[in-house]
């Protein structure tokens, strides 16, 4: 069986978590962080030196770190993944949009907000810079969203995916998402998908 070690609370760990919920695949969860130092530990450094999570376990004991590429992987040959090769480009598009330019700045912003470990990092200069950079951010998604209902045209498509939780988390880093409501339709949207899980769900087995 898959198995994904991920710590609950990341929006990049829930990432590959809900692809797997909405494909109805079953899978194991492995609870690290790097709030406590268990992705340090020299075992976890051998899988993934970086000492990052998430990171895809496979069956056969191969490994894959790296959020957006465990979707790739997870997601080949699903409804996901559109068939038309231009639409699959605007898909990745918008996968290396998450991470340069949203994950960059609303995730990082929640993550200095809500991680007290983190708060020393939080300078007002840091912290007014990420909050008009994740504006910013949220802005092109939302200009997006009145033209298509998903990021893969008419279906959700991974970049979805990779772009839903952060979105979701964004008011726990102060940004308001009020004046984007194509976004907030967007995000009802995904919750309403069937095989929906919510950030804090893990497998029971």
């Amino acid at each position: 069986m898959l198995t994904i070690h991920g710590m609950l609370d990341s929006g990049n760990c829930y990432k590959p978590r809900l692809l797997l919920a909405l494909l109805g695949r079953p899978f194991r969860h492995n609870e690290v962080s790097t709030l406590d130092g268990s992705t340090r530990t020299p075992e976890f450094l051998r899988r993934n030196p970086a000492g990052q999570c998430p990171l895809l376990e496979l069956e056969d004991g191969r490994l894959l770190p790296e959020s957006n590429a465990i979707l790739a992987y997870l997601g080949e040959g699903s409804r996901f993944v559109p068939a038309d090769p231009f639409r699959r480009a605007h898909m990745l598009r918008w996968m290396f949009f998450e991470q340069n330019a949203h994950e960059a700045s609303v995730a990082v912003r929640r993550a200095l907000t809500v991680y007290p470990s983190r708060r020393a990092d939080a300078t007002p200069e840091r912290m007014a810079l990420l909050l008009r950079n994740g504006t910013a951010a949220l802005a092109v998604m939302d200009r997006h969203l009145l033209t298509e209902p998903f990021f893969g045209g008419d279906a959700p498509s991974l970049a979805d995916i990779a772009l839903y939780p952060y979105s979701a988390a964004a008011p726990e880093g102060s940004f308001d998402l009020q004046p984007f409501p194509a976004l907030g339709a967007w995000l009802r949207r995904i919750e309403a998908l069937p095989g929906y899980r919510s950030r804090d769900w893990r497998p029971q087995v």
